[in-house]
């Protein structure tokens, strides 16, 4: 049996478990980074790349519809879904060598590529190796969850892990769930010329703002895409080309199903008991610092629990490594955190939504509106469907929701905003290029000033005054 000693040990080759690899050896610390399976984890292989990359595909097949207001006619279609999927591969495969275990060797970390277990508190086996080390991160990520429900592990159907490796078009794509995840790969596979109906237990968006939610749905509604609510899962059966769901709501018959109902954590290959390690269900127990039971070992992105996002994974690797490397006291926060759906129109979040607001601080709260309809740019380009709304109190936001083109370009601001405790006068007082969607975010700051400045009593007693004092 080998034995190593080590400064950091990673669990993981994800987003966050690449993060700290990284930042850590390139400031001079002894790293050994864990992956038993692919470099670059569920975001650049299952989710965040090749997800993205279908939609972009998807939109090109979708503008091939025309617009007739715009004096376009409708091209040919000529859409392969094979080729559609060549494209996503080819995506992944420009970016893999980023994450590749070459890069990382080239760094100066010893890569190894198996997984790894707890055998003591300090102590790793993967193989025939033996990691010790000073300060583990454990970043092992999520994977599909899968739900019991009856005659489902009779039948074939896919999850994102797999949904990816199919070659032929689905004639009807049943979804059962209403996230991010189902929800794009509903537009994704309508655009590209499947029937699709999306069925959910409870409300699709659950995690959204209602209103802005009730907008994306109607515009995926508009586009062909039958989406169920309230219809919980009760069976499934049939074969490859004719599946059933057969739900509260009645029954479904399509020729492929895709679970999407949620995540789970990776954590069944660690043996977290040998490391005096505490979790459950939602993940690895962790403090502020991201620090869990045992004291030398962190827990970071999905495993960690709470919100389950790439860039989640990277902010945890900077908390961690200030904690590590420099001995500095350093906590993870999520109000500051924003989050995206990329649909078209897309459907983004930072904060709170109105409804928290309004529970957490009542009266105080005031609530900015602007229409996307207002904004130039937006009419130019015929995309006029959304909504951006801010929660303010004190005149600092609290939230920002937006749906619409650009929603998770537009977020960032907010999420500066609230990340730095600014005042909304910061983002009025921006000036922007004219005409561009970015204008969106100062109009809502012109829409909270708008009632102060022109409909105050002082303020026009004021103006009055100076206009006939002074000369």
């Amino acid at each position: 049996m080998e034995r190593i000693e080590t400064d950091v040990l990673v669990i993981g080759g994800g987003s966050g478990g690449l993060s700290v690899a990284a930042g850590a050896v390139q400031m001079g610390a002894r790293v050994v980074l864990l992956e038993g399976h692919k470099m670059g984890g569920d975001c650049l292989n299952y989710g965040c790349v090749p997800s993205k990359a279908l939609l972009a595909a998807a939109a090109v097949a979708h503008g091939q519809g025309g617009n007739a207001a715009m004096g376009v006619a409708p091209g040919k279609n000529t859409v392969s879904y094979g080729k559609a999927k060549d494209f996503v591969a080819s995506v992944i495969g420009q970016i893999a060598p980023h994450d590749s275990v070459a890069r990382f060797e080239g760094l100066g970390v010893t890569v190894i590529e198996d997984y790894g277990h707890f055998i003591s508190p300090t102590e790793v086996q993967a193989g025939e190796r033996v990691i010790t080390a000073r300060r583990i991160v454990i970043a092992t990520g999520s994977s599909p969850f899968v739900p019991p429900i009856p005659g489902l592990s009779e039948v074939p159907y896919y999850t994102n892990e797999t949904i990816f490796d199919l070659r032929a078009r689905p004639d009807h794509l049943l979804i059962i769930g209403g996230g991010p995840i189902g929800m794009e790969m509903a537009q994704a596979h309508r655009r590209l010329g499947s029937k699709v109906t999306v069925i959910e237990g409870q409300q699709v968006f659950a995690k959204d703002d209602p209103e802005l939610a009730a907008i994306l749905v109607q515009k995926l509604r508009d586009e062909g895409i039958e989406i169920v609510e309230g219809a919980l899962a009760q069976s499934v059966s049939g074969t490859g080309g004719d599946v059933t769901v057969s739900t509260s709501g009645g029954e479904f018959h399509g020729t492929h199903l895709l679970m999407a109902v949620g995540r789970k954590v990776n954590i069944e290959r660690l043996n977290l008991e040998a490391a005096g390690i505490a979790f459950d269900r939602s993940g690895i127990k962790v403090d502020a610092g991201l620090r869990s039971s045992n004291r030398r070992v962190y827990a970071i992105g999905d495993v960690a629990g709470g919100l389950q996002f790439t860039h989640v994974a990277g902010y945890h690797a900077g908390v961690v490594i200030r904690s590590m490397l420099f001995g500095l006291p350093a906590k993870a926060k999520s109000d500051h955190i924003p989050w995206a759906t990329y649909t078209d129109p897309e459907l983004a979040q930072v904060g709170l939504t109105e409804a928290q607001a309004r529970e957490k601080y009542g009266a105080r709260l005031e609530v900015a509106r602007f229409d996307f309809g207002g904004s130039d740019r937006a009419i130019a380009t015929g995309k006029t469907t959304g909504l951006i709304k801010v929660m303010v109190v004190k005149g600092r936001p609290v939230g920002a929701s937006i749906v619409g083109a650009g929603a998770g370009e537009l977020i960032g601001i907010w999420a500066m905003a609230v990340a730095n405790n600014l005042k909304m006068s910061a983002i009025a007082a921006m000036v922007l290029p004219y005409p561009t969607m970015g204008e969106i975010n100062k109009r809502v700051a012109g829409a909270y000033f708008s009632p102060k400045l022109f409909e105050s009593p002082f303020i026009r007693r004021l103006v009055g005054l100076v206009q006939r004092f002074i000369p």
